[in-house]
């Protein structure tokens, strides 16, 4: 049975059905092959509507909507001011201002390729006018973009945390330490790439000197709200304060409030932009985590997820290790051909008994499987960064892809250490076991 579950599933896909439709078709396909089958359209139905009874699901709306808001209202532009003003005169000191920057938007929008688009607009035109190779600059912000699924609060964490019943807060202070990981790993590509391609050190002067003119006090003072957003939302989970769905409405006002009033960089009359843009990203979301809600319930009923821990078992030697590095390389090819929060909500469900087998940590399960599937925005042929970032860059998508490669393996060989060393992603949490 479930084997023609997954060939109704990859049909649909093959149709081209949206992935949420897909799901629908594959729950109800056992109950058409056998009527006496418990989980009927009744049962999918009703499990859709129950998996939306949840608090923390809010969040995500809540978190796209303030990254929408930041993201228009400026934010990126002064975060990189601040990080070109320290960096700037170094070797490779632009790039990696970029690459900071994705680092701390990615705490306001938890979103990549919302960082890829917010950073990359504002700083892509930058880069080019310093004298760096646009299609270099494209594949930076392409690649750093998918940080924004990583560093806290991120929206894929909030959708694994439900999916699998693990502490969301936990898992946004384990991507805490990866996400610096990753960000070191692309900026030393990028000192590599300027040492061998070099700079225009007289434009890049110019520029630094027009920023030292401000002084760093103004700056400061000209960034301050913006450096004090993930400030405001982590120092609020983690202080206890609020909860990561209260955490997501403050940062909604605070955005509001910030983009408003004090940097007046969006309007009142503009709001219902930022709503309608909120809400169709989230739609689609929506029903994929209702789908995939009923998804796991109906495959819970046909053992699938129980004769797959029995599979990885035999197939592993109870070697949890082993069984992390060949699942890496599955995600990363699946995050080739499909989104990360579909594949999240489909896979987490199903991985839950074969973690309690293996004594696997679901929280350092959680931070390998976005990691990886955070590499797919930049791999063809489904990228999504790669189609936000070439428009900007001016060129070609295949021709992005083939720049940012290097910075790809950077990012594989962070994965390859988050997977040998889970104490990188637990240090921080409250989880002490691997």
């Amino acid at each position: 049975m479930i084997g023609v579950v997954g060939i109704v599933f990859a049909v649909s896909l093959i149709l081209g059905l949206p992935i949420g439709v897909a799901i629908i078709l594959s729950s109800l396909t056992p109950s058409f092959m056998d009527p006496s089958f418990l989980a009927n359209a009744q049962y999918v139905i009703r499990s859709m509507l129950t998996g939306l009874d949840s608090t923390p699901l809010l969040a995500v709306p809540m978190f796209m909507l303030s990254g929408a808001i930041m993201a228009k209202g400026g934010i990126s532009e002064k975060l990189f001011n601040v990080f070109a003003f320290f960096l700037g005169k170094k070797t490779a000191g632009m790039p990696c201002a970029v690459i900071v920057t994705c680092l701390f938007f990615g705490a306001i929008s938890g979103s990549g390729p919302a960082t890829c688009a917010a950073v990359g607009s504002m700083t892509i035109p930058v880069l080019v006018r310093l004298g760096y190779d646009k299609v270099f600059a494209a594949a930076i912000c392409a690649t750093a973009g998918g940080l924004g699924v990583i560093i806290p609060p991120s929206i894929p964490f909030i959708l694994y945390g439900l999916s699998t019943g693990t502490s969301v807060g936990d898992l946004f202070l384990a991507g805490i330490i990866p996400g610096i990981l990753i960000a070191c790993s692309l900026m030393t590509y990028a000192y590599i790439y300027c040492k061998k391609h070099g700079e225009d050190k007289e434009k890049i002067a110019k520029n630094h000197a027009a920023l030292k003119a401000k002084g760093l006090s103004g700056l400061l003072k000209e960034s301050f709200w913006a450096i004090l957003t993930p400030v405001i939302i982590l120092g609020g989970i983690y202080g206890g304060l609020a909860t990561p769905t209260e955490a997501a409405t403050i940062s909604v006002a605070y955005s509001l409030i910030v983009c408003l009033f004090i940097y007046r960089s969006i309007t009142v009359t503009g709001l219902s932009k930022f709503l309608v843009e909120a809400c169709k990203s989230y739609a689609p979301l929506l029903l994929l985590f209702m789908s995939a809600n009923a998804f796991g319930r109906v495959l819970t009923l046909t053992g699938a997820p129980q004769d797959l821990a029995v599979w990885i078992l035999a197939t592993f030697g109870g070697n949890p290790m082993l069984f992390m590095y060949a699942f890496m390389v599955v995600l990363l090819i699946i995050g080739m051909f499909m989104d990360v929060a579909p594949a999240i909500l489909i896979l987490g469900p199903m991985l839950v008994p074969a973690l309690s087998a293996m004594g696997l940590n679901s929280v350092y399960v959680g931070v390998v499987m976005v990691v990886a599937l955070a590499i797919g925005f930049v791999t063809p042929p489904f990228g999504v960064n790669l189609f936000v970032a070439a428009p900007m860059g001016d060129t070609k998508v295949m021709t992005l892809a083939k720049m940012a490669l290097p910075f790809i393996i950077a990012f594989i060989i962070s994965l390859i250490i988050i997977v040998a060393f889970p104490p990188l992603s637990l240090l921080l949490t409250s989880q002490s076991t691997f």
